[in-house]
């Protein structure tokens, strides 16, 4: 029975990682909340260069 076991314990593991409690998106985009309620225009001058920046490198 412990063939079973270690068999099953992955696939366990496996299940409750993709029906656990989704967790906050990671990267740049965690503070993007933070960057648009900031009221200065050269922060979001910073922020549009740093999106497409990171957008360029996800596409090569």
């Amino acid at each position: 029975m412990g063939w079973l076991q270690s068999l099953f314990s992955p696939l366990k593991k496996l299940w409750f990682r993709l029906h656990s409690a989704p967790k906050k998106r990671r990267g740049i985009y965690i503070l993007y909340e933070d960057v648009k309620s900031c009221p200065y225009e050269d922060v979001h001058v910073l922020w549009s260069i740093l999106v497409e920046s990171h957008t360029l490198r996800t596409k090569v």
